[in-house]
């Protein structure tokens, strides 16, 4: 059963995508301004939308498209979609899982190596003429540390591994236990805190996970710790942790990612001990084209009657 209609792009995203859709597809742009209006004009023309994690689909915009029949979301994560009021009326959702664990591990890792290192202050300390006036102060290192992974999924199986080769030990918390893995388990996000000198934060965002690294789980990992945070900025509590830097509780932070992005506080940025990212997780050219490729091929194959490559794991729940 072939199926036809409108593709909706709610942006933002990518150019390439963007044209990629609109290649192939009848598309429209959902328009940052008079979206009643267009919805009222062409809601009922639309089957699909595809979208990013950066696209917000609320249970609103869901209601207003009432042949709306899959989304395809390119990210692994789907917080932007409202999940529960897509599965209530049967919409198939589909997301990019495995295709960028590699990148997002890589930015943990280098995360956690410039944090510990200092290499941002260092690089700063040459810039602002400060070498002639002695050396950089040493640092800690990774290699050989206790490392926690916050989120045992692929991504973060994927970091645990590359922590390994540097002779880190590892461990984790996750909802369950995982079977066979090396790693230590911890019943609680603050015991895993407490019992490791770096905290690499890798769970989905959304509303399960919200506030998950909190003002005990930050006390936890103490003075000495350094927190990574390359899930979501929903994870952390901004506010606790801001604290935590400003009185010294804690040590230092990476942080890919953040609350109200691409807003970020202030207070954040004027900190030496932070190091941050523009949310460039998963922002590589072979990672970015890969999913790419998999959204299409998921839409395509919903519009061809056939099962979606990678739906998301609520809909197998679901059924």
């Amino acid at each position: 059963m072939t199926r036809t209609g409108t593709i909706l792009r709610v942006p933002p995203f990518s150019q390439q995508l963007h044209d990629a859709v609109g290649a192939s597809y009848d598309a429209l742009d959902l328009p940052e301004e008079g979206r009643a209006d267009f919805l009222t004009a062409h809601g009922s023309e639309v089957v699909a939308i595809v979208c990013s994690n950066s696209g917000r689909v609320d249970a609103d915009l869901i209601a207003a498209l009432p042949n709306l029949a899959m989304i395809a979301n390119q990210g692994v994560g789907y917080d932007n979609i409202d999940v529960p009021a897509a599965l209530a009326r049967g919409i198939a959702v589909s997301h990019t899982p495995d295709v960028l664990d590699a990148a997002v591990a890589e930015t943990a890792l280098g995360l956690l190596i410039a944090t510990r290192r200092r290499f941002v202050a260092a690089d700063r300390f040459i810039r602002d003429g400060h070498w002639a006036d002695g050396s950089f102060p040493l640092t800690g290192q990774v290699s050989g540390s206790q490392v926690g992974v916050l989120g045992l999924g692929r991504i973060g199986r994927t970091i645990a591994g590359l922590l390994e080769a540097l002779g880190c030990e590892v461990s984790y918390h996750s909802r369950h236990e995982v079977p066979g893995v090396p790693y230590a388990y911890h019943q609680t996000a603050v015991g895993l805190a407490d019992a490791v000198d770096n905290l690499i934060v890798i769970v989905p965002g959304g509303p399960a996970t919200a506030g998950l690294v909190d003002r005990p789980v930050l006390d936890a990992l103490g003075p000495d710790g350094v927190l990574v945070n390359v899930a979501r900025g929903s994870v952390v509590d901004e506010d606790a942790l801001l604290a935590a830097l400003t009185d010294a509780r804690l040590g230092a932070a990476g942080l890919d990612v953040f609350a109200d992005e691409p807003h970020v506080p202030k207070a954040l940025v004027a900190l030496d001990n932070v190091v941050l990212l523009p949310h460039v997780g998963s922002a590589t050219e072979e990672t970015r084209a890969a999913m790419r490729t998999l959204t299409l091929d998921n839409l395509a194959a919903w519009l061809a009657g056939e099962p979606l490559l990678t739906p998301i794991p609520e809909m197998s729940r679901d059924q």
